[in-house]
């Protein structure tokens, strides 16, 4: 972790319009200039990968879904996927610890670390911070994806879009610098070769982490390197490769004092895991992908896609939960007095191994006056856990208020040695026709057929327990064309997701439930006012089995959550000089039939009723190398569990920046000062019911002042 053995060098965040200029007017051959157009238009924002198969406009896809491209990350200093998340009022944090994964819900469900994250449409592990300095965009599919994706949380699926070798030279370099400590770099280099049917795209950062909870340390580094090969003018291959370490001291969450109330005048800054013998949480993930296309005519086209992943994580952690300082003590929960004990928490050797595979096959033809738009494909998913088992250990007390040094658990103990603990085969195959019945009247209908396996350790049982489901999913959806440039539509979905797994010191504990279907009806209206603005609203209403830990200590699925809600994103320009977005959710969420009275009936954790964020980026007319911009962000109360006997406070935040365009040494050069909770706000970012229920602290003022050059 020193920083002597740090090398900063660079980020990235890279050029789009340029690419697709130079395809329209250079005279290359006509496959070169067509692959160029499709993967960089002149708003990324405006086309989205993951609603159907293959890339479509957004506003003609009967889905919800929204887009972060370069230029937000760019103009706002967007440096991993939680910052980017702050666009999207549907998203929110759930149990997004500092120096641990970055764990997402979308309207109102947790996301599956398993397989609602995507890379170019295909599942990796959430397990760790996803880097942004390779991918072109993010994609936010909100709802149900069970034809998409066919396993994911009901809620949606997040997809990373991998940058790809630009058409001119590239070459950026980005150095930045926050107030507490932290120090980032990172470089961006595309173009092509001499021989132009032959692309690469570079990228490469590092970083020394100071983050705003104190002595939650650590370090990144990460490079990526993606090519493309056009074969023929019919035929390209497109290849990459990433892999990230990750080495920083957690930030674990507080609990409720006495088990009945919110902690009270603490710090934002405390680390309730700083202990002498606390080691860093250690993660190193890497990324091999491909991806073969062809073009058999103007009407076929087909292509195969394969992403293989390794993950490896050492976990550490000084860990408080509970109280044993007072009476009975407390489980979970802190003592009144702000006691918790510690826990040496150890997991050490911890991988993943899953791979992704994909062909498609798209045909369009007509059946007499109904025009047809076909794509069938199948998939498969494979994936293997292993880890020892781990350490958990009393090793003292400490106190929220006067932190108190303990000393580790006795015996020095070890995590033992990794073995299989769990196994995934998923095969699927599918089916969607986009059938334009009028000029103005689409249907869209789909079916996923998927089949799982999974073999489980369950300890004190058979070594392995295993379990085989076959599930068919169906999806249809009509759309209706107001004008050109208006649609509405109405849509009936079925998901599917993987059984919840049972939390730590719950009976069972690591034992997952059996797979679970979802239901989602949705309306929606979407359209484009003029100026390049664009509005998109929907309702919609989904139901799922409800999971959670009952009484017994067993977590269990028994009754359901229901989630009903309004959500609505516009982004656009009001004139030439100013840029603007804005997003809201609102959201009832209700359990009912879990046979517990005090659940029934009754709000689902960690969801805010009502949720927004607005920005707006600004050029001064008068001095066109200055932009401001600002940002304001506003989440309702929220219930920390599920007999909703404590809620979470509501909060606003407003952050500010500016950005300076110049030449220094003859390059171009952008200057950039971002302030995150201009107001230094106290609010509790995240709620969580794991693990008994923790609450994690947000960001304080912090400056961050960064330099971008392109040579």
């Amino acid at each position: 972790m020193s920083s002597k053995h740090l090398k900063y060098t660079v980020v990235a965040f890279a050029v789009m319009q340029a690419c697709a200029a130079g395809a329209q007017t250079q005279p290359q051959p006509s496959g070169i200039a067509e692959v160029i157009i499709k993967g960089e238009k002149a708003n990324p924002a405006d086309r989205a990968s993951i609603g159907g198969f293959g890339e479509a406009s957004v506003l003609q896809t009967p889905v919800s879904i929204t887009v972060v491209d370069q230029q937000k990350l760019q103009d706002f200093s967007i440096r991993n996927a939680t910052e980017a998340m702050i666009f999207d009022a549907s998203v929110s944090d759930a149990y997004n610890a500092i120096g641990y994964a970055e764990n997402f819900s979308i309207r109102g469900f947790n996301l599956d670390n398993t397989s609602s994250y995507r890379k170019d449409g295909l599942a990796i592990p959430g397990d760790t911070q996803i880097p942004l300095e390779n991918k072109e965009r993010i994609e936010v599919l909100k709802g149900l994806a069970g034809l998409q994706a066919g396993v994911a949380a009901p809620g949606g699926i997040i997809n990373f879009v991998t940058k790809r070798p630009t058409n001119t030279d590239l070459r950026t370099a980005t150095v930045e610098v926050r107030e507490r400590g932290t120090v980032y770099g990172a470089v961006d280099v595309g173009g092509r070769f001499e021989d132009r049917r032959f692309g690469y795209r570079i990228n490469a950062a590092a970083e020394k982490l100071r983050s705003y909870v104190k002595g939650a340390d650590g370090e990144r580094q990460f490079v990526a390197a993606a090519f493309d090969w056009q074969i023929s003018p019919d035929a390209l291959l497109q290849v990459d490769a990433d892999y990230q370490h990750k080495s920083q001291l957690t930030a674990p969450g507080y609990q409720l004092i006495a088990g009945v109330a919110l902690p009270s005048n603490i710090s934002q800054t405390l680390l309730l895991n700083d202990q002498p013998w606390a080691r860093p949480v250690d993660t190193r993930s890497t990324n091999v992908g491909a991806r073969f296309s062809y073009r058999f005519n103007e009407t076929l086209d087909a292509e195969v896609a394969i992403n293989k992943h390794w993950f490896k994580r050492d976990d550490y952690t000084a860990f408080p939960y509970g109280c044993s300082n007072e009476g009975a003590g407390f489980y979970p929960g802190f003592c009144s007095n702000g006691d918790y004990d510690v826990y040496d928490y150890q997991s050490a050797g911890e991988t993943k191994t899953p791979l992704g595979a994909e062909a498609q096959l798209h045909a369009k033809f007509a059946t007499g006056a109904v025009s047809h738009q076909l794509t069938a494909g199948m998939s498969i998913f494979t994936r293997q856990d292993k880890a020892g088992d781990y350490v958990y250990d009393y090793a003292g007390y400490s106190n929220i208020y006067h932190p108190l040094v303990t000393a580790p658990a006795p015996g020095k103990p070890v995590t033992g040695a990794a073995y299989l603990r769990r196994r995934e085969n998923e095969r699927a195959v599918y089916v969607q026709d986009i059938a334009a019945l009028t000029g103005q009247l689409k249907l869209y209908t789909g079916l996923r057929y998927v089949e799982l396996k999974r073999d489980e350790f369950v300890a004190k049982r058979l070594p392995y327990a295993h379990s085989e489901d076959h599930y068919v999913l169906p999806t249809v959806a009509l759309q209706y064309s107001l004008t050109p440039d208006w649609n509405v539509y109405v849509s009936a979905t079925h998901g599917l997701e993987h059984g919840g797994v049972a939390p730590l010191k719950t009976a069972r504990e690591g034992t997952a439930l059996a797979p679970s279907r979802s239901k989602q009806f949705e309306a929606g209206v979407k359209g484009a006012i003029g100026n390049g603005t664009t509005l998109a609203v929907s309702a919609f209403d989904i139901r799922r089995s409800h999971e959670f830990t009952n009484a017994d200590n067993l977590y269990v699925r028994a009754g359901d959550e229901r989630h009903r809600g309004i959500e609505a994103n516009i982004e656009g320009r009001a004139g030439a000089d100013l840029r603007y977005g804005a997003s809201l959710l609102a959201l009832q969420t209700r359990q009912s039939g879990t046979g517990v009275a005090d659940f029934d009936g009754k709000r689902v954790t960690d969801v805010p009723d009502f949720k927004s964020s607005a920005w707006l980026d600004y050029t001064l007319p008068q001095l066109p190398a200055l932009k401001l911009n600002a940002l304001w962000r506003y989440s309702g109360s929220k219930s920390f569990d599920a007999a909703n006997t404590v809620n979470v406070p509501a909060y606003h935040l407003f952050d500010a920046g500016a950005a300076w365009s110049t030449r220094l040494a003859g390059k171009h050069t952008t200057v950039r000062l971002q302030v995150v909770n201009l107001f230094d706000k106290f609010y509790w970012r995240d709620v969580t019911p794991a693990l008994g229920g923790y609450l994690l602290t947000g960001t304080p003022r912090t400056l961050r002042l960064s330099a971008q050059v392109d040579f």
